[in-house]
């Protein structure tokens, strides 16, 4: 969660208030790279906002995805996570019938890896089609949330039937005199999984880098940090298969250069251990999305220049935003409108300009209030 305040600074983000004297202020310079222009110009809405996920929870300052990128994401991310669906359940059924045959501990790792991943993919299936569904009176803010939820349950996954069970099967495999009955089994195995992998992860990788190039971020800090939870397994999953599967390929070939089985098996626990530490990452993105992901400085900005462009809202003196759902926002905000109506005159005003902000295409709930006179005015 983010919040933004005048007065004393009960929190770790906040935008500073203007200074009149200061003729270096950003609210009266405009930024040549925000499409928004200056800070207190008037015009329409802006549908909008730009790159999210600038350094989540406020630790960095690079701008990241954006609400452009939300707005075709969604078919995008889908067909994603089915083409990695298909890769994984296809290779699953390849890798156990070669652990089968052969009688490796890496063709093990790799099979358990695999029905891992497959069974992932059913989660974040899943994931997509609850976190999708409109808002309605029991969920104002909509259901994003959901979308971390299945995520962490697929991490969760990917850590207990893959991790443990590859570094379970190493351990168990480190004293065996078994020799396999065919090396050239794995390494056809493995090179179909080469390509299928590939193809799955080269999806991913266009996805990412796609929303990266648009936003001017590295992809991998891009995908580290988006609020897209399915993408980010898919990118992470499909990039540990490719190492597991170099791994594994090492393991058998030492096996078969040495004759000593004991290269096999500490393959197939490299390959837990790589699992475990993908897995682990991936669970503590869910968490801190559902516990209230703050936003970094850039997007924290780039919300109250939104605000502040348009032509009802004079100032604003408090502003908390806060992640509810893969590029989606619950924003409150305390604003001073524009003339001098009387009371009830306002209450109409503020309820259709929540309306108004709400047009942006990430904002999936605001809450506006008066600001008191006495607060300071709120300056990106």
């Amino acid at each position: 969660m983010s919040d933004t305040r005048g007065g004393p600074e009960p929190v770790a983000h906040r935008a500073r208030p203007a200074d009149p004297a200061d003729p270096a202020d950003p609210a009266d310079t405009a930024d040549p790279a925000d499409p928004a222009g200056p800070a207190r110009a008037r015009g329409p809405a802006r549908s909008g906002i730009g790159p999210e996920g600038a350094g989540a929870g406020g630790e960095h300052d690079g701008s990241g995805e954006g609400s452009g990128e939300g707005e075709g994401s969604g078919g995008e991310s889908l067909l994603t996570v089915v083409v990695a669906l298909v890769a994984n359940a296809l290779l699953a059924l390849a890798k156990s019938v070669a652990a089968v045959v052969t009688g490796s501990a890496a063709m093990v790792a790799e099979a358990a890896h695999s029905w891992a991943d497959t069974g992932n993919e059913v989660f974040l299936l899943v994931a997509e089609r609850s976190g999708g569904r409109p808002r309605d009176a029991e969920h104002p803010r909509g259901y994003g949330r959901a979308t971390y939820v299945w995520s962490l349950v697929a991490a969760f996954g990917l850590f207990s039937a893959g991790a443990v069970v590859s570094v379970w099967h190493g351990v168990t495999q480190l004293g065996s005199t078994e020799e396999e009955a065919s090396f050239v089994v794995n390494y056809v195995v493995l090179g179909v999984a080469l390509v299928l992998e590939g193809t799955s992860f080269v999806q991913a990788s266009r996805q990412v880098g796609g929303d990266a190039r648009r936003w001017g971020v590295h992809p991998l800090r891009y995908v580290a940090e988006t609020s897209n939870p399915t993408l980010r397994a898919v990118f992470f999953e499909d990039a540990s298969a490719l190492v597991g599967i170099v791994l594994a390929a090492a393991g058998i070939g030492l096996h078969q250069l040495t004759g000593d089985p004991v290269w096999d098996a500490l393959a197939s626990i490299a390959i837990g251990v790589l699992l475990a530490v993908v897995a682990v990452f991936l669970m503590r993105r869910n968490m801190a999305y559902l516990l209230g992901e703050g936003l970094g400085p850039q997007l924290q900005d780039r919300v109250l220049r939104s605000l502040l462009a348009h032509p009802q809202i004079e100032r604003i003196t408090y502003l908390h935003v806060e992640y509810v759902g893969p590029q989606r926002l619950f924003v409150v905000a305390a604003v001073d409108l524009v003339g001098d109506d009387a009371e009830s005159a306002l209450a109409v005003r503020l309820r259709g300009l929540e309306a108004d902000v709400e047009q942006d295409p990430m904002i999936e709930d605001a809450v506006l209030t008066l600001a008191l006179p006495a607060e300071a005015s709120l300056a990106p």
